[in-house]
C-alpha cells in the first residue's frame, strides 16, 4: 500500500503501520509518471483508490485501463479550475456533464478492468439502498414481482410501485465540542469536496410526473435528458425533505452524481423515448458547523474562508449521520430507508473515524471487494453492481439500518401565515418541494 497526498495531515497513522507515504500533488503533467510504476510494481494487478480532489477521474481510469489496473473513486473529479471556469456554460460545468465524460470513455473502451466510479456513501451506497427500499415498498404494498435482474426490470418495478421520486435525504447531527471559529469552514468530511459541489449548479433527475420546469430550470442539449440544472448554486438552494430523527427539514439541493444516475437507471424507455422516470435529488442538511460555514461563505459572495477544518472523532461531542433514501408518491406515501450511524459507534468500529467518514469509507471497501471479485466488468456505476453483495460487506459498519414510513408531504403545515403558490393536486411536485 502506498498513500499519495499533497499534505501530510495524519501522517503518523501511516508511519505507525509501516505504510509508504509520498507527499506530492498529482497534476496533468506528472500523474502517469508517478502512478504507473506503483500500479505495476511486483507483477500483480494494481488497484488505484482515488479519494482525491482536482485530479481528473477520466484520466486516471484511462491510465488504469492501459495497464490493466483496477480502479475506484467516490466522485468524478475534473482537473483544477473546472468548477469555476466562466468560459464554460452552466451545463458544461455540471455533474451531468462530468458523468457524460466518463460514460463517453466507457463507450470508447467498451471492456476492460473494473473501474467503479462514484462509489462512496453518496453517490454509491444510496444506490444500493434504493433497490432494497424498493423491494420493501413493493412487499408492503402487496405488489408481486419476479426478482429484478436487469436495469429494465428494476425500472418497471419502480413504475409499478408508483414511486414518483427519491430524495437522498440526510441529516448530520454531529456536534463539535468547541464552537466554530469565524473565518474557518468546518465540516465533518472534505471541505474542498463540499465547497466544489456546493458551487456547482443545483441538479436533479427530473421525473415524468413533473408538470413544469422550475423558473430557473434548464435542460441539457446532450446525453440521456434524464436530469435538469438550476441557474443557481446547490449551496444556495433549499428543498423540503424528511428524515426519521429531524422529521421535516429544509435541506440543501447540492448536486451529486446519484441524482442523475438513479434517475437514468430507473427510466423506462419505449421506442427511444422515456415513458417513466423518477425525480431524484440530494436533500442534505449537514452538521450545524457546516451550515454556519456555508452561511458565512454565502455572505462573502461564495468566497471560501481562508482556513478550513475537518472535525476528527475526538473533537465531536455526540450525534449521528442519518443518511438514507426517501421513496415517495407510492400507495404508502413515503418510505425512508438508510443508516443511522452515531459517532460513538463509529469510534468503536473504526478508530479515528467520525460517522460520516465511516459511511463513506465502508462503501469504498464494499466497492473494492466487489471489484476484486468481478475484475473484468469495465467502467460502471454503483447502480449496476450487485447491491446485496455490496451491502453484505458494508452493513456491519453502518450502525442501525432501518426503514420508516411517514405521512409527511411537502404540503404538511404549509400556508396560513403567508400566501403561497402550491400545487395541492399533487403534493410531490418539485414545485412544492423547492424552497423559493
Amino acid at each position: 500500500m502506498v498513500v499519495i497526498a499533497p499534505d501530510d495531515g495524519g501522517r503518523e497513522l501511516l508511519d505507525e503501520r509501516g505504510i509508504r507515504f509520498i507527499k506530492m500533488a498529482l497534476t496533468r503533467e506528472n500523474y502517469a509518471d508517478v502512478l504507473k510504476p506503483l500500479l505495476t510494481e511486483g507483477g500483480g494487478q494494481g488497484f488505484l483508490v482515488n479519494l482525491s480532489v482536482e485530479v481528473s477521474s477520466v484520466a486516471l481510469v484511462r491510465l488504469c485501463h492501459e495497464i490493466n489496473a483496477l480502479y475506484i473513486d467516490t466522485c468524478i473529479e475534473p482537473w483544477p479550475g473546472f468548477y469555476t471556469d466562466t468560459r464554460l456554460t452552466v451545463s458544461q460545468r455540471s455533474n451531468y456533464a462530468l458523468r457524460e465524460s466518463m460514460l463517453d470513455l466507457r463507450r470508447t473502451l467498451k471492456t476492460g478492468p473494473s473501474a467503479v466510479t462514484t462509489c462512496g456513501a453518496n453517490p454509491g451506497m444510496v444506490s444500493w439502498f434504493v433497490k432494497q427500499a424498493l423491494l420493501n415498498v413493493a412487499k408492503d404494498c402487496g405488489i408481486s414481482h419476479d426478482d429484478p435482474r436487469s436495469r429494465e426490470d428494476w425500472a418497471r418495478l419502480m413504475q409499478r410501485c408508483g414511486v414518483k421520486g427519491i430524495h437522498i435525504a440526510e441529516r448530520d447531527t454531529q456536534r463539535a465540542k468547541s464552537p466554530k471559529p469565524r473565518g474557518v469552514f468546518v465540516n465533518t468530511w472534505s471541505v474542498e469536496g463540499f465547497v466544489s459541489e456546493g458551487l456547482q449548479p443545483a441538479e436533479l433527475g427530473f421525473g415524468t410526473h413533473e408538470k413544469r420546469l422550475p423558473p430557473e430550470g434548464r435542460r441539457h442539449d446532450f446525453g440521456p435528458d434524464c436530469a435538469i440544472y438550476l441557474l443557481r448554486p446547490g449551496a444556495g438552494t433549499k428543498v423540503r425533505s424528511w428524515t426519521p430523527t429531524a422529521q421535516a427539514q429544509h435541506a440543501f439541493l447540492v448536486t451529486h452524481n446519484e441524482a442523475i444516475s438513479i434517475a437514468d437507471y430507473f427510466s423506462v424507455r419505449e421506442a427511444g423515448k422515456i415513458t417513466y422516470a423518477p425525480t431524484c435529488h440530494y436533500a442534505y442538511h449537514p452538521a450545524d458547523d457546516a451550515v454556519l460555514s456555508l452561511d458565512e461563505m454565502a455572505g462573502a459572495q461564495w468566497q471560501r474562508q481562508p482556513a478550513s477544518h475537518i472535525l476528527g472523532e475526538s473533537e465531536i461531542l455526540d450525534g449521528i449521520d442519518e443518511l438514507g433514501v426517501l421513496l415517495y408518491g407510492h400507495a404508502k406515501n413515503a418510505y425512508w430507508y438508510g443508516s443511522q450511524l452515531s459517532v460513538e459507534e463509529a469510534r468503536s468500529l473504526a478508530p479515528y473515524q467520525n460517522a460520516t467518514g465511516l459511511q463513506v469509507t465502508s462503501a469504498v471497501l464494499a466497492g473494492m471487494v466487489w471489484a476484486l471479485e468481478n475484475p473484468k466488468a469495465g467502467i460502471l456505476e454503483a447502480d449496476e453492481m450487485d447491491f446485496r453483495r455490496c451491502l453484505e460487506v458494508q452493513t456491519p459498519y453502518l450502525g442501525p439500518v432501518t426503514g420508516h414510513y411517514t405521512g409527511w408531504t411537502p404540503l404538511h403545515n404549509r400556508g396560513g401565515l403567508f400566501p403561497e403558490d402550491i400545487d395541492e393536486s399533487d403534493p410531490w411536485q418539485f414545485h412544492n418541494v423547492i424552497v423559493r
